[in-house]
């Protein structure tokens, strides 16, 4: 089958490999989308944590059931999966958080993931389609990444939320923010993405840190209160240390974002806020069964964050370019046939 390697920073290479051969307790899918995140970018790129190559990417998708034995699923079923293969016997796994299992292995960065024909998974990771179509399938693992901040950081009705970052993740965390009844402040240094949240009406406050003072502005929106959550989706370090000035006294500041360095925080400020400081890693089934619910319900609509389509036998061409914010990428989508 054909496979696109991610053989060395900066560089895709296409292969034919064998495919899988189904093993026990697994499901042999054919991939039929394949999101692009900020994972598949950073990887890309070279900056990626816990990252080593080669590597096939790919861990937001949509595919179709060829051969399985998971009880309630049938060939030719239209799925998705968690693709967070958790080792079960962990303290994380054994007290409900397999997402943040003490061996993880995530389907695309510590394994090889989908930019492949063929896929073989864990029974226990799929997930059914309930009607969605194949593009809001694979959007539905990086908005569960959002779904699962949001409920980490257990937002109360009315209190603003400062999300930072409005890439794919920061969109989705805003969009599950905005659900959960919080006043959702965007900020980003691209205007363009900043205008896509009032498009979308995502956001009901943003603040661009580049062209306008981000602490006077955040002070007049909540009345100097200032955010009484701060969600970090960049995964910058001078945006992750410079957000901690941003939280109300009392609040809670939620790592989504991941880099490699140390956090510098003031401990005299942190501490006189009795602040919260966590991390918010990766989702859960009951996370991605809230997005499946949501999408359903009409509250949120994945299929307006694709701004760019392109085949499997075109990735390795066109993939550098979404690096290039003038791209205006928010969320491309490839289609195997």
């Amino acid at each position: 089958m054909k496979a696109l390697i991610c053989t060395e920073p900066r560089k895709f290479d296409y292969a034919e490999i064998a495919a899988p051969i189904l093993a026990e307790n697994q499901t042999l899918l054919k991939i039929k989308r394949i999101g692009i995140c900020g994972t598949d970018l950073h990887a890309f790129e070279g900056t990626q944590p816990y990252f080593s190559y080669p590597r096939i990417l790919g861990h937001e998708l949509a595919a179709e059931i060829v051969e399985t034995q998971a009880e309630g699923f049938t060939v030719g079923e239209p799925v998705t999966f968690i693709p967070y293969f958790n080792c079960g016997h962990c303290i994380a796994c054994r007290t409900g958080k397999p997402n943040c299992c003490a061996d993880l292995k995530v389907c695309g960065v510590h394994v090889d993931g989908g930019m492949v024909e063929y896929l073989s998974v864990p029974n226990e990771s799929l997930v059914h389609s309930n009607g969605l179509s194949l593009d809001e399938l694979a959007l539905i693992e990086p908005l569960a990444i959002g779904a699962h901040g949001i409920r980490r950081a257990a937002i109360q009705h009315g209190e603003f939320v400062l999300v930072i970052g409005a890439g794919p993740i920061g969109l989705g965390t805003m969009e599950f923010a905005r659900i959960a009844g919080g006043k959702v402040i965007a900020m980003d240094i691209n205007e363009g993405r900043l205008q896509f949240c009032k498009d979308r009406s995502l956001a009901q406050y943003s603040v661009n840190p580049s062209t306008e003072d981000a602490m006077e502005k955040i002070k007049a929106i909540t009345n100097n209160d200032m955010p009484s959550v701060v969600i970090d989706a960049t995964g910058n370090l001078k945006a992750i240390n410079q957000a901690f000035a941003y939280m109300s006294h009392g609040g809670r500041y939620v790592l989504i974002g991941l880099q490699k360095g140390e956090i510098m925080v003031s401990h005299p400020e942190f501490h006189k806020r009795e602040a919260t400081l966590m991390s918010s890693r990766n989702a859960t089934r009951a996370d991605f069964e809230h997005v499946i619910s949501s999408i359903k319900n009409k509250e949120v609509d994945p299929s307006t964050y694709i701004t760019h389509r392109t085949t499997f036998d075109k990735v390795k061409h066109e993939f550098e370019s979404w690096l290039n914010p003038a791209t205006g990428v928010i969320k491309a989508m490839v289609t195997i046939d």
